[in-house]
């Protein structure tokens, strides 16, 4: 019986210790980038990499709301440290409380890579850094792209 006990008290302090995924401030995680090479330089190759990431959030106040001051993701080039940001889509009809959703980015507009074309173009390699804000400007986590973005065609 004693065996039972503490047995259950190890199970209740795990779980009351675990992090919990819903809080204030939106948790994001990354979950993949496809494809991951793009040519800047070949108009057969014209594949933009689309970057998935997962968002958590307790209050659901997140995406986009027409009229008023809305939530972003900020993307950050970390080869060329630009930072940009960009609306989060429309969630209304999904946002409920303790939200959870992946958001497909197209990093397209975030390469920032001078094009090239010549004998002389270079591969680049672009990692990025994301985090998202909600409608009460409470900031998420801040993570970074674990697979690189490839960019061939880059000039000097």
């Amino acid at each position: 019986m004693r065996n039972i006990l503490i047995i259950i008290a190890a199970v209740l302090a795990l779980t009351a210790c675990s992090k919990n995924k819903f809080t204030t401030s939106p948790q994001i995680s990354f979950k993949s980038v496809s494809p991951n090479i793009t040519a800047s330089n070949n108009p057969n190759f014209n594949a933009s990499p689309i970057l998935t990431i997962r968002v958590t959030d307790a209050e659901g106040d997140i995406g986009f709301k027409p009229g008023s001051d809305t939530s972003r993701v900020y993307i950050k080039n970390l080869l060329r440290n630009t930072l940009d940001s960009a609306f989060l889509p429309d969630i209304q009809t999904a946002g409920t409380k303790k939200f959870e959703a992946d958001i497909v980015i197209n990093l397209f507009d975030y390469i920032k890579c001078k094009l090239g074309g010549s004998a002389t173009a270079r591969t680049d390699t672009a990692y990025y850094e994301l985090y998202v804000t909600d409608f009460a400007k409470n900031k998420s986590n801040i993570i970074r792209t674990e697979t690189p973005v490839l960019i061939t065609g880059c000039k000097n």
